[in-house]
C-alpha cells in the first residue's frame, strides 16, 4: 500500500473508520445487550415484577449482582491502567504500536464471541470473557488514540475525533438494531427463545469489531520505526514515562488539563457503565416492557450523541476548548441532579437524551484537547497518550469502587449518581485553572 501523507482524506477517514468497527463492544456488550442479559440472569423477580433476589454465588461467597460486576469491571481497568503505558512506550519505541492495535483488537473481539456461552453455570468463564473483552477494547484505545497527531494536523483534529466518534454512534446502532431484530422476533428466524438470539449477538460483536478494522489497518501507517524489539527495550517503556512525567513538570496547561480530566472524566465514565443497571432496577416501569425501554432509552443515546459531537467541535471552534468543556461539565452537573428524582420510564427517556448530547461532545472535545496541548513534533505520542488513557482508567476504578459501595450503603443506585455530580463540580473548578495559552489549532502545513 502506497503511503499516504499526514492530513490526507483518505487516511483520516482510514483512521476514524476504527470507531466504526469497535464501538459496537461500547453498545451491545458495555451498555445494552449485555447488561440486560446479565441481570435476566441474575435477578429473581416475583409476579408483580418487584426483585425479591439479585445474589451472586461465586468462589464460595454470595455476591450483589451490581457490586460483582462492577468490581470485575474496576479490576479489568486497573488491568488496563497498568499496563498501557508499558505497551505504549515500548510501542513507540519500536515504531510497531499497529501491531499492538491489532492484537487487543483481536484480545477484545474473540472475547466477545467467548460471551456466547455465558450462564450461572459457567459463570466464571463468562465473566473471564468480560473482562478480557474490556481490557482488548480498551487497551486498543491506547494506540488507536495515539495516531491522532501523527495523522492529522492539529487544525484537523478536533473535526476528525468528532468524526470518528460519530462513525461509531452509527456503525453501532446499525448492528444493535441488526441484533434486536433477531432478538424480539426470534421465532421468525426459527430460534425456540430470545437466548440463543442474544448469545448469538456478542458473536456478531466479535465478527463486526474483526471485519471492520481491517479498513483502518490497511492505510494506517506501522509508527515511528525507531529499532528492533530487544530485551533491553521492553524497559524502555517505563523511561519513556518518566521523561514525559517530567516534561509535565514544564508544561503547566497539560499537566493542569490532566489533573482537571481526570476528576470529570471519572464521573463521565461511570454513569455510562452504569446507565442501563440504573434504568433495570431504579425506574418503575409500570408493567411495560423493560428491555424494548431500555433500548430505545440506549438508541437514544446513541442517536444525540452524533449531534452532540458535531455541536460541540464546532462551539470548540468559537469558544475555545476549555470554556466549552467548562460549559458541557455543569450540564452533566445538572442531568446527574435530575437523574435522582428520575422514576418513570418519561423520565429516563428525557435524561438518556440529555446523557447523549453530552457524552458525544465530552469524550471528542477532550481527547482532541489533549492532543493540541502535546508538545511540537512530538514522535512519542503512544507514550503521551498513556497518560490520558492512564487518568481515565484510573478514574474509572475509583468511579465503579465508590459506585459500589455507596449502592451497598444505601441499598441504591440512585445515590451513587448524586455523590458523582461532586466530581464534576471540581472538575469545572480545575478547568478555570487550566492556562488557555496555545489552545488554538496551527494552520496546516505543507
Amino acid at each position: 500500500m502506497k503511503h499516504l501523507p499526514k492530513g490526507s482524506k483518505k487516511l483520516l477517514n482510514a483512521w476514524a473508520f476504527y470507531d466504526w468497527a469497535n464501538s459496537v463492544y461500547s453498545l451491545v456488550i458495555a451498555s445494552t445487550i449485555f447488561p440486560i442479559f446479565y441481570a435476566a440472569l441474575t435477578i429473581v423477580k416475583n409476579e408483580q415484577g418487584d426483585i425479591i433476589d439479585d445474589s451472586v454465588y461465586l468462589l464460595g461467597f454470595n455476591f450483589n449482582n451490581d457490586s460483582l460486576i462492577s468490581y470485575v469491571t474496576a479490576l479489568a481497568f486497573l488491568v488496563v491502567a497498568i499496563m498501557s503505558p508499558f505497551l505504549s512506550g515500548i510501542a513507540d519505541y519500536v515504531g510497531n504500536k499497529k501491531n499492538f492495535l491489532k492484537f487487543f483488537c483481536y484480545l477484545g473481539a474473540v472475547s466477545c464471541i467467548g460471551l456466547f456461552w455465558f450462564n450461572l453455570e459457567n459463570l466464571l468463564f463468562g465473566l473471564l470473557c468480560y473482562f478480557l473483552a474490556l481490557i482488548g477494547f480498551w487497551s486498543s484505545l491506547v494506540f488507536y488514540n495515539s495516531y491522532l497527531p501523527d495523522i492529522a494536523f492539529p487544525d484537523q483534529q478536533d473535526k476528525v475525533s468528532a468524526r470518528g466518534f460519530s462513525m461509531g454512534y452509527i456503525g453501532s446502532v446499525i448492528l444493535l438494531i441488526l441484533c434486536l431484530g433477531m432478538i424480539m422476533n426470534y421465532e421468525w428466524f426459527g430460534f425456540e427463545s430470545e437466548s440463543f438470539p442474544t448469545r448469538l449477538s456478542f458473536v456478531l460483536t466479535g465478527i463486526w469489531w474483526i471485519g471492520f478494522s481491517q479498513i483502518t489497518y490497511y492505510y494506517l501507517p506501522k509508527g515511528n520505526k525507531k529499532q528492533t524489539l530487544t530485551r533491553d527495550v521492553m524497559f524502555n517503556g517505563f523511561k519513556e514515562l518518566k521523561l514525559i512525567w517530567k516534561s509535565l513538570q514544564h508544561n503547566p496547561q497539560l499537566k493542569k488539563y490532566l489533573r482537571a480530566f481526570f476528576v470529570y472524566s471519572m464521573a463521565v465514565q461511570t454513569v455510562m457503565l452504569i446507565a442501563t443497571y440504573f434504568g433495570i432496577e431504579e425506574v418503575n416501569w409500570s408493567g411495560q416492557d423493560a428491555t424494548t425501554g431500555l433500548i430505545v432509552s440506549i438508541l437514544l443515546i446513541q442517536l444525540v450523541a452524533v449531534a452532540g459531537a458535531t455541536i460541540t467541535s464546532r462551539l470548540s471552534a468559537r469558544m475555545g476548548n476549555i470554556p466549552t468543556l467548562i460549559m458541557v461539565n455543569i450540564i452533566w452537573i445538572m442531568i446527574c441532579v435530575y437523574a435522582f428524582f428520575v422514576k418513570t420510564p418519561v423520565q429516563f427517556y428525557i435524561a438518556a437524551g440529555l446523557v447523549g448530547l453530552v457524552m458525544g461532545g465530552i469524550q471528542t472535545l477532550s481527547r482532541s484537547t489533549y492532543s493540541k496541548m502535546l508538545p511540537e513534533n512530538t514522535l512519542d505520542t503512544a507514550s503521551y497518550f498513556s497518560f490520558y488513557d492512564v487518568s481515565e482508567k484510573i478514574g474509572i476504578v475509583i468511579g465503579m469502587v465508590l459506585y459500589g459501595v455507596v449502592a451497598e450503603v444505601f441499598g441504591s443506585i440512585r445515590f451513587s449518581i448524586l455523590f458523582l455530580t461532586a466530581f464534576f463540580l471540581v472538575g469545572v473548578v480545575l478547568l478555570l485553572r487550566v492556562p488557555k495559552e496555545k489552545l488554538e489549532p496551527k494552520k496546516e502545513t505543507a
